[in-house]
């Protein structure tokens, strides 16, 4: 695969994931009970309000935020740091149902879309990092 072509579909990989991101984390910040009815959970709290903000808004920004950093300035790094978000995303639904049983519908959905995500994130930088051996 051309490196150009690869360099394209990693900045893209890394934009699409930084983008998915940062819906979650304006949604947390304007309205956190709308996160919380994605899986039926409602927050009674001020600090429970506080706290889905500040995990889902205020640490998905940041996250939104070093990925654009890393799509412009490193993108091998971007990869690494993908497959690992989306990799223990997964894993951590993996766990829920080995330790409290089966997941919902969302939970099995979003199990299946961070299980792809992580294996796109997985294939580029195996690729890119190919890509890196040769034109060393």
């Amino acid at each position: 695969m051309k490196t150009n072509l690869l360099t394209i579909l990693s900045r893209g990989f890394i934009l699409f994931s930084a983008l998915s991101l940062l819906s979650v984390s304006l949604m947390a910040f304007v309205n956190p009970q709308s996160v919380m009815d994605l899986v039926h959970v409602n927050l009674s709290n001020t600090d429970a309000f506080s706290s889905i903000r500040g995990v889902y808004g205020g640490v998905g920004l940041t996250i939104f935020i070093s990925l654009l950093y890393l799509m412009r300035k490193d993108i091998h790094m971007g990869l690494i740091f993908l497959s690992m978000l989306w990799g223990f995303y997964a894993l951590s639904r993996l766990m829920t149902i080995f330790s409290e049983g089966s997941l919902g519908a969302f939970g099995t959905q979003w199990l299946c879309i961070e299980s792809i995500l992580f294996g796109v994130s997985v294939i580029l930088l195996f690729l890119h990092k190919r890509t890196l051996a040769v034109n060393y």
